[in-house]
């Protein structure tokens, strides 16, 4: 039986070797700490050296205001920082650092030097821990910490750092994330004495061209919207340009890069409807809100926050990033084969004129930022019992000669057509459309199915999905569950447009349709619909599961692969593009169209080479 061991308090050092635990998980987690001070302290460049990744040295150079020599050694205290004094202070915190735990950490596993210089100062003054007092040294304006040998006193945690060249990639990302937030600040990296960073001062635009290269240039669209007090800017890619994997998403609130759980699922909801499979988007989003309206002290690296309202969040976020993917097919730049760039408005990261105007909600006034208030009243689920319900009571009835054709050419002739004017069908796949530019090549089907699908979704919001009787119901066999399915959902398949009624213990009669669909694959209709209410089930349905249930019936009402289209049919199709949002790619975050200038065509040719 083991003796009792007395409560004791635990040595200095001992907790704030605890601590660092907690903070400095790596080099990475040392450099963070310190630039995010520089950044604090007003600074304008900021230089890094890091020798062996970072394990054998970090130091951080910086042009800020300085330390006073009196102050020097209280800054490596525990619970000592210039930045809160209050509670209230704390919660409403603008600066990146405030607890004051990050230099006595850092000091309490690696040898750390402290040199700065104020304004007023005739010289530097430099202290490292248990030193008296500091004295005097070299060094210009601002503060310069040198931090050696990580966790050379504390092997078990220094068994568990990674090689030189995987510790060296997690700084260089630290930092990227910082450069990112702060474009207004230059920033010099160096490794072994040799640089391998440099960022100058730039717009927030520039600075995401810099740091992160040519993909947000060739595809980025810009976001800015302002609602009340908050706000959301940034760059999202398009969904032809997802990844596979989820390493090209930038979050920031108020300056910081966090991880949020309701923010990133707003941002996936947004594009929901047009990314292909597990596709991941790629984004740099600065999320500005009251600060009073985000707590950031919830987690130890602050890497975590916690918003006051954050369903109002979720809805402004999605409602914004939903908006900036709503672009309109063909009024910008246009696909080559030697970029593969995606149909729409080019991204200029260089021009400042691209961040100019909000997103608006349709039919808002656009003389102004609509409020903080109307997007926090969005639904963010389709009420069943409760009128209006988009999927529990049938629309209003209208003839099939009220709904607008599946291919209807405008009887106005533009002076240019952004997708031009159709040629000939292409192997009953393609059309291929001469435009004022180049070449264009459309996958009927797949643009069609956008069409489809956001009319449709137009339709139920607004309560106008005409419904069309078949003139020879169509009986096809089923099984005994999609029968009783049937059944159970028969409300909410009269509000998407479907009647349906057992014909027999294993069969089906359809009697009508959504009239926009009618000239579809109905038995590949009724059954696919089917098979979305199973997995949605009886409960309250969500907008992602309606859209589910929408993007199925487009795709059975779309126009199929061989079925021959006249020209008036093709241009009328490219018409309805032209005015459908985001028509740039089919609801599975393929693209519908791709692009060639003369000049590459010229290029295939040899054309004045």
């Amino acid at each position: 039986m083991s003796t009792r061991r007395p409560i004791a308090q635990l040595p200095d050092l001992l907790i704030s070797q605890i601590a660092a635990g907690e903070v400095i998980e790596r080099p990475a987690s040392v450099l963070k700490e310190l630039v995010e001070n520089a950044v604090d302290a007003g600074s304008q460049i900021i230089e890094v050296r890091l020798e062996a990744g970072g394990i054998r040295r970090i130091a951080v150079i910086d042009d800020g205001g300085g330390i006073e020599a009196s102050e020097l050694s209280l800054a490596l205290t525990r619970h000592a920082t210039s930045k809160i004094s209050s509670l209230t202070e704390l919660e409403s915190v603008f600066s990146m650092g405030f607890r004051g735990e990050a230099l006595a950490s850092i000091a309490s596993v690696a040898q750390l030097t402290l040199t700065s210089r104020t304004r007023e100062a005739t010289h530097a003054w430099s202290y490292e821990s248990g030193m008296a007092e500091p004295i005097a040294a070299a060094g210009a304006l601002g503060t310069t910490v040198d931090v050696k040998y990580l966790f050379d006193q504390v092997p078990a945690r220094r068994k568990f750092l990674r090689a030189e060249a995987t510790e060296f990639g997690h700084c260089i990302d630290a930092i990227e994330r910082i450069a990112l937030a702060f474009p207004e600040v230059g920033f010099r990296v160096f490794h072994n004495d040799r640089a391998v960073r440099q960022w100058l001062p730039a717009s927030a635009l520039q600075r995401i061209s810099d740091v992160l290269g040519d993909e947000f240039n060739e595809h980025g669209i810009e976001v800015n919207a302002q609602g009340g007090l908050i706000s959301l800017l940034g760059v999202v890619t398009r969904p032809t340009a997802s990844r596979a994997r989820a390493d090209r998403q930038f979050l920031y609130v108020n300056g910081r890069h966090v991880k949020d759980r309701t923010v990133s699922h707003a941002i996936r909801s947004a594009y929901a409807d047009v990314l292909h499979g597990d596709r991941q988007p790629a984004f740099v989003l600065f999320l500005q809100i009251d600060p009073a309206a985000v707590d950031v002290n919830v987690h130890p690296a602050k890497h975590e926050v916690r918003f006051r309202d954050s369903g109002a969040v979720y809805r402004f976020v999605s409602h914004t990033v939903t908006q900036a993917l709503s672009g309109t097919a063909g009024t910008g730049g246009y696909i080559a084969p030697a970029t593969h760039q995606t149909a729409g408005a080019a991204f200029n990261p260089a021009s400042a004129a691209n961040y100019s105007g909000n997103a608006q909600p349709s039919g808002s006034n656009t003389s102004a930022p609509y409020s903080w208030q109307s997007v926090a009243q969005q639904p963010l689920h389709l009420r069943e019992n409760n009128a209006p319900s988009y999927l529990g009571a049938q629309a209003p009835a209208l003839t099939p000669a009220q709904w607008q054709p599946l291919y209807q050419p405008l009887n106005e002739e533009p002076a240019t057509w952004p997708l031009g004017r159709a040629l000939a069908q292409v192997h009953g796949i393609y059309i291929l459309s001469q435009t004022s530019k180049g070449l264009a090549l459309i996958d009927m089907h797949a643009a069609h199915e956008r069409v489809v699908y956001e009319q449709l979704k137009h339709a139920l919001e607004e309560h106008t999905l005409p419904q069309q009787t078949l003139l020879v119901p169509v009986v096809f066999r089923v099984t005994e569950k999609e029968l009783a399915l049937a059944q159970e959902h028969h409300e909410q398949l009269l509000g998407l447009g479907f009647e349906m009624a057992a014909a027999g213990p294993q069969s089906m009669t359809l009697r009508a349709v959504p009239a926009m669909l009618a000239r579809g694959d109905l038995e590949a209709l009724a059954r696919g619909v089917l098979r979305d209410l199973d997995q949605v089930g009886a409960s309250r349905l969500l907008t992602e599961q309606r859209n589910t249930l929408l993007a199925t019936m487009a795709c059975h009402g779309a126009v199929r692969a061989n079925r021959q289209l006249t020209i008036e049919e093709m241009n009328g199709l490219l018409r309805q593009m032209e005015q459908t949002e985001r028509a740039d790619q089919c609801n599975h975050g393929r693209p519908t169209w791709v692009h060639w200038n003369v000049s590459d065509l010229d290029k295939l040719f040899l054309r004045g080479q």
